[in-house]
């Protein structure tokens, strides 16, 4: 199963940011993704959505992981379910 709704918030230039992106696109994961660098309402919500400012962050159909890699993306979208 693949989520209704992703929402990736990044920072241009991430290390941890490019890895995700290349993780979700690898495996035809469809998201928005949102500079939160370039835009200031996109960093905001991510501050209201995880209590801090570190990317990348995700918001997944209502269930939000910040701070992670790859890695730890793939064992969190398994335990809710999805496909990795």
């Amino acid at each position: 199963m693949l989520p209704k709704h992703t929402r990736l918030f990044i920072k241009p230039g991430c290390p941890w940011c490019d890895e995700v992106i290349e993780w979700l696109d690898s495996r035809k994961y469809n998201y928005e993704r949102l500079n939160v660098i370039g835009c200031a309402s996109a960093r905001a919500e991510m501050r209201e959505l995880t209590g801090q400012s570190k990317a990348p962050s995700i918001e997944l159909d209502g269930h939000v992981l910040a701070d992670f890699g790859a890695d730890e993306l793939e064992v969190w979208l398994t335990q809710l379910g999805y496909t990795v």
